[in-house]
């Protein structure tokens, strides 16, 4: 993800099979096996291989789909940033906190420069979901207690399943939210971030 050489081979290759990117979904990310840690033990480079993935990795997927957009006059740009790139994290790790806010940022500035092409860039923010193998690792050390507090302040009473995602990244890369950019939708099954 955060290797431009890499990337544009992957942008050239949809380009030719397709004619050209009309859709880009910035899903890659997490938190990469990390665990939290006080700030004074958490190594730079284990902070900037989230930042890579997370933030850095968005950059150049955008940048390299952003002339073939730019060409055809539209194009949707969607990143999966999280809950936690408009608020406190629940994992308690630095980096991952701090990668989601630059990406809900990158997605503002994005969506302005590109929006005179009829591009819009926006962000797609879930709540906490027990997805991954990192996250259901996460979820299983809370407490039986933390666990029920948690579900009782969603307000759908339920965790989130991967649908609930998807179905917010269809409609904004689709023809209904062409007049909406820079945005990013917190999906999390609650009014509250």
């Amino acid at each position: 993800m955060t290797d431009e050489a890499s990337v544009a081979a992957i942008v050239d290759r949809a380009e030719t099979g397709t004619g050209r990117v009309d859709v880009l979904v910035y899903v890659a990310g997490g938190v990469l096996g990390q665990r939290p840690r006080p700030v004074e033990d958490v190594g730079v480079e284990d902070f900037r291989s989230l930042v890579g993935v997370n933030l850095t990795g968005a950059f150049i997927f955008a940048k390299a789909v952003a002339p073939g957009m730019k060409r055809a006059g539209t194009g949707r740009i969607v990143t999966i940033s999280s809950r936690a790139g408009l608020a406190t994290s629940l994992t308690g790790i630095q980096g991952y906190a701090a990668s989601k806010h630059g990406q809900v940022g990158l997605v503002k500035q994005l969506a302005q420069e590109l929006g005179p092409w009829g591009i819009t860039v926006n962000s797609v923010a879930p709540g906490f979901m027990a997805t991954s193998p990192d996250y259901q690792r996460q979820w299983d050390e809370y407490p039986e207690e933390f666990k029920r507090r948690f579900l009782d302040r969603v307000a759908m009473r339920r965790m989130g399943k991967p649908d609930d995602i998807a179905h917010a990244v269809l409609f904004l890369a689709s023809r209904y939210a062409s007049w909406i950019t820079g945005q990013t939708l917190l999906v999390n099954g609650s009014p509250l971030a």
